[in-house]
């Protein structure tokens, strides 16, 4: 019992040095100490990755939120108050905030995806092409570029790129470094609004 028990005092006395030694760390990274910061990034980035890979269970993601939540020690220590909470406790906290963030964000993404996935149909451009062709080759060009021109920057965009150049919408996406739901998204708007700008010309 005696031995356990020394044990005990020896495992509180450690513990105790070393919420100590972080909330000293923190204080120090809030003065722009680069080595405490160094420290403190080696002592606890395992942790704050574990914590986000258990709630979005992806590694890239997991390890985009890792390097922003360390960024963000570096930011708020100065507002770290260590009566509110140990140092471990509040950068899980800020972690687990950071990940749900990141979970919502890609689940957006997702859901916008598979909306502009079900909206762009590729019968739109074969439809355009088709009616287009039964004008004069010159008359039908300058009917197309009027009306490309009355759209707005975004969506005269990646029109061009699609009608003009013949680009897929995955080369508009990498060419243009957006996401391919958002790139469906405005060839949809810019094919609505050319039929209504061309479509009784056409």
């Amino acid at each position: 019992m005696q031995l356990v028990g020394s044990a005990d005092r020896v495992y509180s006395v450690e513990a105790t040095e070393r919420l100590d030694d972080d909330i000293e760390l923190v204080r120090r990274i809030g003065m722009g100490d680069r080595p405490s910061y160094e420290k403190f990034y080696t002592r606890y980035s395992a942790l704050v990755f574990s914590t986000a890979y258990q709630v979005l269970n992806n590694q890239i993601d997991a390890e985009d939120v890792t390097q922003s939540v360390m960024f963000m020690i570096w930011e708020k220590s100065p507002m770290y108050d260590a009566t509110r909470g140990r140092p471990s406790t509040w950068i899980v906290a800020m972690t687990r905030n950071k990940a749900i963030d990141r979970l919502r964000s890609v689940q957006r993404r997702m859901r916008l995806h598979e909306r502009v996935q079900n909206e762009v149909k590729p019968e739109d451009f074969i439809e355009f092409r088709q009616a287009s062709d039964e004008l004069d080759a010159n008359e039908k060009g300058k009917i197309v570029r009027s009306a490309v021109m009355k759209l707005n920057k975004e969506q005269r965009e990646v029109i061009e790129m699609a009608y003009f150049s013949g680009l897929t919408q995955q080369e508009i996406a990498a060419r243009l470094s957006e996401p391919l739901g958002t790139v469906k998204a405005r060839i949809r708007r810019g094919m609505l609004r050319l039929k209504k700008i061309v479509g009784p010309v056409l």
